[in-house]
């Protein structure tokens, strides 16, 4: 019997998929860690405004019958989840871009 990752851990399997840090790599773990903490933050900011616009969507449609609020509500939902999803492929764009530099 072959099996396919029996010398390899996750260690292995992850890092052919998470992207290098790209022009970062020459910063000190210091400097990741702060990148990652922003990144983390902003992450939670964005998905707070689509909960919010979820919370407004449905309170405006239905409690108070304001169609107002309800399309504020959904452009705050796809304000938010675009925002999770351009901050949370950031670090792979940058790897892309930088490689296609060098």
């Amino acid at each position: 019997m072959f099996l396919a990752a029996e010398e390899g851990d996750i260690t292995t399997i992850i890092g052919g998929i998470a992207p290098d840090w790209g022009p970062f790599g020459s910063l000190g773990t210091e400097a990741r860690v702060m990148i990652e903490v922003v990144m983390a933050v902003a992450i939670l900011i964005c998905l707070a405004i689509a909960i919010w616009g979820a919370a407004k969507q449905r309170i405006g449609a239905t409690a108070l019958r304001d169609t107002f609020s309800a399309e504020q509500g959904k452009g705050l939902i796809v304000a938010g989840l675009t925002g999770v999803f351009i901050i949370g492929s950031l670090g792979t764009l940058f790897t892309i871009v930088y490689g296609m530099a060098v």
